[in-house]
């Protein structure tokens, strides 16, 4: 409990608003993507300025209270929002500054991919990213953050330059290869509870402002022949290309006949990063492998490929996430993957599967704290639904899913963690890399 006197004297000292339960917009507020989580802070600091940040943390300190923080408020196990205690929401801190010269970006913690998106692509620059333009910039990248692009060009993390922090002890420092070094390591995929992340500063790539880029959409029933092909051959593509698979029920597409629409289809998405003629020979194979529904394949804005999946995966829905990174796609993987996906309990469910390797891999596994850059694919479980009638039975298929692979993972992925228990938390991790994010986060 803290006095009325106290709450009035600190809301007076932010440039931002303090909301509490009985305050209009508290509800709205406390709002994260992920509808599973009603969680009710005591006070949310929307903060617009690094002092409110650090005037926020040495209050929650002072008053020993929990603190959450919200960048775009996308995790997946609802960590921007907790109970009882502050939610610092950095959602109204989304300035993006580019420095075209210098082919660098300033981000603030705040601020979504789309924001980045919009402002690089001015200059025909992006930043190596996730793939929704409505996730924040901040979890994604401290957790380590790939896409369409990290395979040419490295993780989020990879090309951080530096980071402006507010300590536990309400200190701003900057994290870099030059100051501080060690939380800059640590800051590079160990995730939260290093501080909390003012601002970013990241090198850009130089992309243009289109890409060759497209969906191939392949028969559910020839899903075991293309997926062993696939395994294959997109080991052998260049870092220019990306090719994932994604399983699931079909949208409504519409390049796609409409008695598609429902139906159990394997997505393949792909990025192509260079002249559209090499594009075309790189994926002749892919498409002529198994027989397509559709297809949709042509040179598209970056912005707006970025953004176009963002109506699947929209606010307020329940979600719950099962990952693994997955040392092969072996043929007994396969068969769990399709036998699960035949079941899926909703139509919003679906089964991520992305190529990773490229440049990642050749980062050497201990210069930062995302440790797992060897494994060829992620399978992430992507359970979706709207009532919580549904929860018992959604929740069931993801467990017995993940369960059922197990045998092929190595790892985890910290971003795609729904249950952040220490046990599984520590699997995002080597030993040694996990022995040295402890002592730092308690340092």
């Amino acid at each position: 409990m803290v006095d009325t006197t106290t709450i009035e004297e600190f809301k007076a000292s932010l440039r931002g608003e303090l909301i509490q339960p009985n305050d209009e917009g508290y509800d709205d507020a406390r709002k994260v993507w992920n509808g599973t989580f009603d969680r009710k802070p005591v006070i949310i600091v929307r903060c617009v300025s690094t002092s409110d940040v650090i005037n926020a943390v040495n209050f929650a300190r002072d008053k020993t209270l929990l603190i959450s923080v919200k960048g775009g408020g996308h995790n997946v196990a609802g960590t921007a929002v907790c109970d009882d205690g502050m939610m610092i929401d950095l959602s109204l801190m989304r300035r993006v500054n580019v420095d075209k010269r210098n082919r660098t970006a300033r981000v603030d913690g705040g601020a979504l991919l789309g924001d980045v998106d919009h402002e690089t692509q001015l200059h025909g620059l992006a930043v190596s990213a996730g793939i929704v333009s409505h996730t924040g910039v901040g979890g994604l990248a401290l957790g380590g953050g790939f896409g369409w692009i990290s395979r040419k060009y490295g993780l989020s993390v990879d090309n951080l330059i530096s980071a402006e922090v507010v300590t536990a002890d309400g200190r701003l420092v900057t994290a870099s290869a030059e100051e501080n070094p060690d939380l800059f390591w640590g800051v590079r995929g160990g995730g939260g509870n290093f501080g909390v992340v003012t601002s970013f500063e990241f090198k850009c790539a130089e992309i243009g402002t289109e890409v060759y880029s497209g969906l191939i959409i392949k028969k559910f029933e020839n899903a075991k022949k293309y997926m062993q092909f696939h395994r294959e051959y997109v080991r052998k593509l260049p870092d220019e290309m990306t090719v994932w698979m994604v399983v699931r029920h079909a949208p409504p597409l519409p390049f796609l006949p409409k008695d598609v629409h429902g139906k159990m289809i394997v997505v393949v998405p792909f990025v192509w990063l260079g002249g559209q003629p090499d594009g075309e020979k790189l994926l002749k194979p892919i498409r002529e492998i198994t027989e397509p529904h559709g297809e949709a394949i042509g040179m598209n804005s970056w912005v707006g490929w970025q953004s176009g999946f963002d109506g699947l995966v929209d606010h307020g829905a329940r979600n719950y996430w099962k990952s693994h990174h997955l040392e092969e796609l072996s043929d007994g993987c396969i068969d769990k993957i399709i036998e699960f996906a035949g079941k899926m309990p909703t139509d919003e469910c679906e089964v991520f599967i992305p190529h990773m390797e490229g440049a990642p891999s050749r980062v050497p596994e201990n210069e930062t704290a995302f440790a797992h850059r060897k494994t060829p694919f992620v399978l992430n479980i992507h359970t979706r639904w709207r009532n919580g009638s549904d929860d018992e039975r959604c929740l069931a298929w993801a467990r017995d899913f993940h369960s059922s692979t197990q045998e092929y993972a190595k790892g985890v992925y910290v971003n795609f963690i729904s249950d952040m228990g220490e046990d599984r938390a520590k699997e995002a991790y080597t030993s040694p890399v996990w022995n040295r994010i402890v002592e730092l986060k308690n340092k």
